[in-house]
């Protein structure tokens, strides 16, 4: 009997919190970050890159948190090949039981000529110092070729020894423009490992962006090459068109095991719950089509195909639902549940709450049952996002009365709380939705226009609970806020005003996201 090969073993390092919070709009508060971070950690995400230290107090505080609450991942930091950014990266992650440095510097001709005006020299230069200084600081130090796929393979060989010969027990060589086909990729690092003097002593990795669709292509493409980490995100959430999306590589392998001879230590039954809750924090929804998690991935509406389906799953469906986390809706929840069985449901779902955020989602539950005939999964999900996002925010919607009709005009009294303090004001405008605005402006005045509104049912029936999407922007800065109830309008109040409060903070702390792009 012939044995069964082992299998490598692949390295996540999951950048959602970073790179993925450097899409526009997509900036998350203290509190989801904690959330996003705990379930990374409980599904068995290797590396955990939590932020970007030097960009704000609010980053600094976020990896600092996350590396004292991390029980089983690494947690890494970006910084910038500038001391500055090095030493507080390494303030932040010395907290966690693995902290990790990830340090980067551009090595393409294109960078080099228009972004950082440095010749190939005074990079090496650069790279020696930074990763030495990284070192000094923590065992632990990856390091970054910005723009890898598009810097002559020679001068990378010499930045790849350089950075090794100083410490660096990582090499990510990226995508980061997202312009690489997967057989130049794997190339790329097949020639990189075998040029390179002591290249065994380093894990490299793939960071790919999705520019070209390619993304989740070359990150395997990378890795059959010899690289064995992989830099993903949920979601493939990241800058312009994202990154590798990490529930579809992870299910790569492991349905397709007989050509990807690797193995990862995720635990799929978190996908569907991590998706979810990305989507909540950062205001961008899944496409119905998205594959592994997206709303129709187990859907059938073709007759051959769900004749097919009655007669065997696997004539269509190449993975089970359950394996991802998805499972029937149940309709167990009621105005007569307990707050023992709400809080066993709770973890059902995947959510454990504190006492006192128990408490507010309880009653909220209970206020929904009492306007809603059936109770699902999903509205106890879209519930306790929405109670999430409105956590630790200054400004809360309280309570919204709407007069509307053919008559016109339609007015808005909102009473909000700012800062602990109840400011009721009315308004009117073009419509119901509109004259809310311009109450939330009224009550919070600011000069930022309207880019996206987005409403969309969370489950089926006209008593169905509204989740709205608002997009705001100004100065240059974007924030996206999320809101969910039975009341569109109420729903687009908790939006809105999401949305505003995100924004206010990203004024306050600047903009990482203008920082860097691995």
């Amino acid at each position: 009997m012939t044995a069964t090969p082992e299998k490598d073993q692949i390295r996540i390092f999951d950048t959602t919190l970073r790179d993925g919070e450097q899409s526009p709009g997509a900036s998350m508060t203290l509190e989801e970050k904690l959330q996003i971070a705990e379930i990374l950690d409980d599904m068995g995400v290797d590396i955990i890159e939590a932020g970007f230290p030097i960009a704000s107090n609010g980053d600094f505080e976020a990896v600092s948190e996350i590396a004292k609450r991390s029980k089983n991942s690494v947690i890494a930091g970006l910084a910038r090949a500038i001391h500055a950014d090095i030493d507080r990266c390494g303030e932040a992650v010395k907290h966690a039981e693995k902290g990790r440095i990830h340090t980067f510097v551009s090595t393409s001709p294109i960078h080099l000529k228009f972004q950082m005006n440095k010749t190939e020299e005074e990079v090496m230069e650069i790279i020696t110092d930074t990763v030495t200084r990284s070192r000094n600081l923590i065992e632990d130090v990856e390091w970054s070729a910005m723009d890898a796929t598009r810097t002559p393979i020679d001068y990378l060989c010499r930045c790849v020894e350089a950075a090794i010969k100083c410490g660096a027990t990582t090499i990510n060589l990226p995508d980061t423009v997202g312009y690489a086909t997967p057989d130049e990729y794997k190339a790329m690092f097949e020639q990189i490992r075998e040029r390179v003097p002591d290249s065994d002593k380093a894990i490299f990795s793939v960071h790919c962006h999705d520019d070209l669709g390619l993304a989740v292509a070359n990150s395997l493409a990378g890795v059959a090459g010899g690289a064995r980490q992989i830099e993903c995100t949920i979601n493939g959430l990241g800058e312009r068109a994202g990154n590798a999306s990490l529930e579809e590589i992870v299910m790569a392998v492991r349905t397709r095991g007989d050509i990807l001879p690797y193995t990862t230590q995720i635990d799929p039954k978190f996908l569907v719950r991590a998706s979810k809750m990305v989507a909540g924090a950062s205001g961008f929804a899944v496409q119905y089509n998205k594959a592994i998690v997206g709303k129709n991935a187990f859907a059938h509406e073709s007759g051959i195909h769900q004749d097919g389906m009655l007669k065997n799953a696997e004539t269509y469906e190449i993975m089970r639902p359950e394996d991802v986390g998805v499972k029937a809706t149940s309709l167990v929840m009621g105005k007569h549940s307990g707050r023992h069985a709400f809080r066993d449901k709770l973890r059902e779902l995947g959510f454990e709450l504190g006492d006192n955020a128990l408490q507010d989602a309880f009653r909220r539950f209970k206020d929904l049952a009492d306007r809603k005939k059936h109770v699902y999964d999903e509205d106890i999900e879209a519930l306790v996002e929405d109670e999430i996002n409105i956590l630790g925010e200054s400004t809360k919607v309280i309570a919204l009365t709407v007069i509307a009709g053919t008559g016109g005009p339609q007015k808005a009294i909102l009473t909000m709380d700012v800062n602990g303090q109840h400011i009721t004001k009315e308004a009117t405008g073009d419509g119901p939705v509109d004259a809310t605005f311009n109450a939330i402006k009224a009550i919070v005045p600011h000069e930022a226009t309207l880019s996206l509104y987005q409403v969309h049912a969370v489950t089926e029936g006209t008593d169905a609970q509204a989740e709205v999407s608002v997009r705001l922007e100004a100065d240059g800065r974007i924030a996206t806020g999320k809101g969910a109830d039975t009341d569109t309008l109420v729903a687009s109040a908790r939006a809105y005003v999401s949305a505003v409060n995100k924004l206010a903070l990203r004024q306050q702390t600047g903009n990482p996201g203008a920082l860097a792009a691995v």
